[in-house]
């Protein structure tokens, strides 16, 4: 019995990367935006993205300026949850309903 233990875990942590388990935002703080103005479009090595720098409020309301860039504009007045760390910054976003943010971020934004 023993000897299926080293299976079972590696069958568990590669069911676990099909599932679609994002990494950047394990340990991650949730902050929230609303998306105002168009994004500032920077071409690299032939490669687009949007960045953005925006205010942005954790679930109790408290504000942090945070910079964050997309591979496409994103949409005016779209709401996003930002998954940030520390050292990395904005590592991953969703976009989520406004029914989805909570009550003192939406108060802010």
């Amino acid at each position: 019995m023993k000897k299926y233990i080293p299976i079972l875990a590696i069958a568990l942590v590669f069911t676990v990367l099909l599932t679609g388990c994002n990494f950047n935002r394990l340990g991650a703080d949730q902050y929230y935006v609303q998306i105002k103005g168009k994004g500032h479009k920077v071409t690299d090595s032939g490669f687009t993205r949007y960045e953005y720098r925006l205010p942005a409020y954790d679930k109790d309301g408290n504000k942090k300026q945070l910079e964050f860039s997309a591979e496409k504009q994103l949409r005016e007045g779209a709401y996003l949850t930002l998954y940030v760390k520390e050292k990395k910054g904005v590592t991953s976003y969703q976009e989520v309903d406004k029914k989805d943010v909570p009550p003192k971020a939406k108060e802010k934004l």
